[in-house]
């Protein structure tokens, strides 16, 4: 009746060779015990250690996982300390900075202050000479102011060359501070470069080692394919691909089974005519049967009178048409009748009889002459005192 209580072919789950049977036909198997073994021949599964070795490539990608991950610690680090290092540098090249301003800033008041004392020798030099050219001063002291002023030029132009030189170097030290920058921006966005890639290598050794795992419980689970096992208590009923060394694809049968607890249930055809015959168990819908092998007397119409006839109930029914033309129905056995056969099996033939209402015998021929549905058992009927005859509707002419 149930489903997994009928008889089934066990299939091959992997494209195998048989190399041993442990079951011969009508052995009583339980659930669990050892049918066949079968061993690989495809190529990708003839290494017998290929789920432990995979394991050990798992591991491997594990180690390169933990390996990628330290480097791109590692260079975490290095960019921690290169940005350490850059903002050192820049405050080494920010402090050169500021003394080189100081030494402008000094180097630009030396030359203030010798333009002052050139622009106070000359004066004293051009008063020298015209003492000079009119006999007052000697000619020594013109020498001397001369030599003076020529001396204050010399500061000047002295002046002159250390400030455009701080200058100068003021101008390097900007040029120093944006190499730097620069040196180090591109040291770190390598580093960056650099876990980013070591990051994907990371990934895709997460990715090839789950990979990996699901190879490899996949080879685990294929090696349990190898033994072919029973899915209950069952009686072997026959074996579909006999021998030793028989190649089988997968999906192929390699035995027949037949459960051994197991409800039997008739399967019925009935035309379409009589389909409002048939009621589900609620409505105690009974069905006689005669079981090929016992014999029987049936005497039509007083099944009470038959002898070697077996009462069932439907259990169900289907909703669409069969392509024969005819509705089919499942009947059990009815809880409280005499039981079925002891030796019944699935598979033997049954003639059912749908009982009907109790009706005349002319009744039942008219029934048939026209083709009407017969009359069935109803549960709900009201007694026949409590129908009560109303008066009949006058026709108007």
């Amino acid at each position: 009746l149930r489903p997994e209580q009928r008889p089934q072919i066990i299939p091959s789950p992997i494209d195998a060779r048989i190399d041993r049977w442990y079951v011969q036909e009508g052995q009583l198997l339980k659930k669990g015990d050892t049918l066949a073994f079968l061993s690989e021949i495809k190529t990708d599964y003839l290494d017998p250690d290929i789920a432990p070795r995979t394991r050990e490539q798992v591991v491997a990608k594990e180690g390169a996982i933990g390996a990628y991950r330290d480097k791109a610690a590692a260079l975490e680090n290095q960019i921690a300390n290169m940005e350490a290092q850059l903002a050192l540098k820049k405050q080494q090249v920010q402090r050169k900075m500021e003394q080189v301003r100081f030494k402008i800033q000094a180097d630009s008041a030396d030359l203030m202050q010798a333009i002052i004392q050139d622009s106070i020798a000359k004066v004293q030099y051009e008063r020298a000479r015209n003492l000079f050219e009119r006999g007052i001063d000697p000619r020594s002291k013109v020498e001397d102011r001369q030599a003076k002023l020529q001396e204050t030029r010399n500061k000047i132009v002295a002046a002159e060359n250390k400030l455009n030189a701080n200058r100068t170097e003021l101008r390097i030290t900007r040029v120093e501070l944006s190499a730097i920058q620069a040196e180090y921006s591109e040291k770190i966005a390598k580093a960056r470069s650099e876990i980013a890639a070591a990051v994907s290598q990371q990934y895709d050794a997460e990715s090839d080692a789950n990979k990996l795992r699901i190879q490899t419980s996949n080879y685990a689970k294929r090696a349990s394919f190898h033994y072919i096992t029973a899915p209950q208590d069952c009686y072997v009923t026959k074996i579909v691909t006999p021998g030793i060394g028989e190649t089988i694809k997968e999906g192929e049968g390699i035995v027949s089974i037949m459960p051994a607890d197991y409800n039997l249930a008739v399967e019925l055809y009935i035309d379409p005519m009589d389909f409002p015959l048939v009621y589900d168990k609620r409505r105690n819908s009974e069905v006689r049967f005669i079981f090929d092998g016992w014999p029987a007397f049936i005497f039509s119409g007083w099944p009470g009178q038959s002898f070697g006839t077996y009462t069932g109930e439907v259990v169900a029914i289907d909703n669409e048409i069969s392509t024969n033309g005819q509705y089919r129905i499942l009947v059990a056995e009815k809880a409280g009748s005499p039981p079925w056969p002891a030796a019944l099996r699935v598979g033997s033939g049954a003639k059912g009889i749908l009982l009907l209402n109790d009706v005349p015998l002319w009744y039942e021929l008219w029934r048939q002459l026209n083709g009407f549905p017969p009359d069935y058992y109803e549960n709900n009927l009201l007694p026949a005192e409590s129908i009560k005859q109303k008066t009949p509707v006058q026709l108007i002419k």
